[in-house]
């Protein structure tokens, strides 16, 4: 049996410029270190996908609407789909998917999706719900949640609905901010649709907290936990290191929150003497990873581990080296 890598997870909200005040900017460097005030930033995308905080802003209009009417519906009888890009994922009676937050656990089984973060993403409720034909009835069970609702688990895991998936068999909310995935019926995240893209799946399952791969066209690449691109922002600096991503600017480019030295692999040896590699302290409470002082993201147009939909984006964004430098920047 493989042991899972783990990385720290801390939760994550908005967010403000980080201003380094010891290895990024000083002598005497610490791991951890403090910001400041937080200036407008460019180069990024829109929208309120929940993948970086399970306590961001709220859904508005029709989405927040049909968030809470799903957050009623009970699941019914449970099937399994069968999808071309993800493989077999369960789905509720209606046939709309059902996901699973890396930032709730299984063991025991916890929800962490509270607030504003429901209404995306709808708790499904544990009454009504019966097992997928052919799945076993002891797998599906159920968890407390904080506001005393009973919801539905699989394997341990909560599910969810996700409030931009408007037909039967949408996926809409695979891989949102790198925590978001769709159910397979054991649980366990969908791996992909068969043959490499399954194995893929597999393997991100099994990475360190940050971990490269070999990109056919960018080369050695840093990836987190779940195999997805990392990525540094040019509006950013490192000396003294501050972020320019902030506001919706974190929407569509989550933060890697702190993953421990120890909890690497391909990149301790990169940065001399590790005196860049820093954890961000942030006044709203979020905390961010950085190599050789600059910041790191993903990208929440990444979909499955090996996308670098990120890559150029606006002339600002680029995928990350193991030294943090920015790769396939033109000279």
């Amino acid at each position: 049996m493989k042991t899972s890598w783990r990385s720290a997870s801390l939760v994550a909200s908005a967010a403000a410029v980080l201003v380094l005040t010891t290895a990024c900017g000083q002598d005497n460097a610490d791991t951890s270190q403090n910001v400041g005030a937080a200036p407008a930033a460019n180069g990024y995308g829109s929208g309120n996908d929940y993948g970086s905080s399970a306590s961001a802003s709220p859904g508005t209009g029709g989405e927040a609407a049909q968030g809470a009417a799903a957050q009623a519906q009970t699941a019914g009888q449970l099937a399994v789909a069968d999808s071309a890009k993800l493989g077999e994922v369960v789905t509720d009676s209606a046939g709309f998917t059902l996901y699973r937050f890396d930032k709730d656990t299984a063991e025991p089984p916890k929800s962490t999706c509270d607030g504003d973060c429901a209404t995306t993403w709808p708790p499904v409720p544990a009454s009504g719900a019966t097992a997928p034909v052919g799945v076993d009835k002891s797998l599906l069970g159920e968890v407390t949640r904080s506001d005393g609702t009973k919801q539905l688990t699989v394997g341990g895991w909560p599910l969810y609905r996700y409030a931009k998936d408007t037909k039967a068999g949408d996926t809409n909310g695979q891989a949102v901010g790198g925590t978001w995935y769709a159910s397979a019926p054991d649980g366990k995240k969908a791996a992909g649709g068969g043959g490499g893209a399954a194995e893929e799946g597999a393997e991100a399952a099994d990475l360190p907290g940050l971990s490269t791969r070999n990109d056919p066209e960018l080369g050695e690449v840093v990836v987190d936990k779940n195999g997805m691109t990392v990525y540094r922002f040019e509006k950013d600096t490192p000396w003294p290191m501050t972020t320019a991503c902030v506001g919706a600017c974190l929407e569509k480019w989550p933060v890697v929150e702190p993953v421990d030295a120890a909890d690497t692999k391909g990149i301790e040896n990169k940065v001399e003497g590790r005196r860049g590699y820093v954890v961000l302290n942030r006044p709203d409470g979020l905390k961010q990873q950085s190599i050789d002082c600059w910041p790191m993201y993903t990208f929440a147009g990444d979909k499955k581990p090996g996308d670098t939909n990120g890559q150029g984006v606006g002339g600002t964004w680029y995928a990350m080296s193991p030294e943090g430098k920015a790769l396939g920047k033109p000279k």
